[in-house]
């Protein structure tokens, strides 16, 4: 399934994967940006219309919950920006993404530890030891 979230259907997305099923009033409450309730609600339907959102009937409310992965989102999100602005290259965006911001020691550890895994279960590096 390809996702495709706006800025506003993402910030809904990230306050579902965040917080779990949730009403429209719950979600309103989670987000960083103060949104009338209607606006919320028109998000959410969009989101249902897309079927990256469902529902179930909670006496008078419904819960909202997703029903598309984060990752699922990542991934497609991170296609796209390559796709845009790095002529479909992930290295480019990688590339550009570690050289111009700041980041700790730490990150470039764990970014290292996750490449040298990558590299060890990479056929072609397997092909090329001696």
């Amino acid at each position: 399934m390809r996702v495709v979230l706006a800025d506003r259907e993402a910030d809904v997305m990230n306050a579902l994967w965040e917080h779990g099923p949730s009403t429209v009033a719950e979600v309103q409450g989670h987000l960083s940006d103060v949104l009338a309730y209607t606006t919320v609600l028109t998000v959410l339907r969009k989101l249902e219309s897309k079927k990256y959102v469902g529902h179930a009937e909670e006496g008078r409310a419904h819960r909202y919950r997703a029903l598309v992965d984060r990752e699922v989102a990542q991934r497609n999100a991170l296609k796209d920006l390559a796709a845009k602005l790095f002529k479909g290259s992930t290295e480019l965006l990688l590339t550009h993404a570690v050289s111009e911001q700041k980041m700790s020691e730490a990150e470039l550890r764990r970014l290292r530890q996750l490449i040298d895994r990558l590299m060890a279960k990479s056929p072609s590096s397997r092909s090329n030891k001696p």
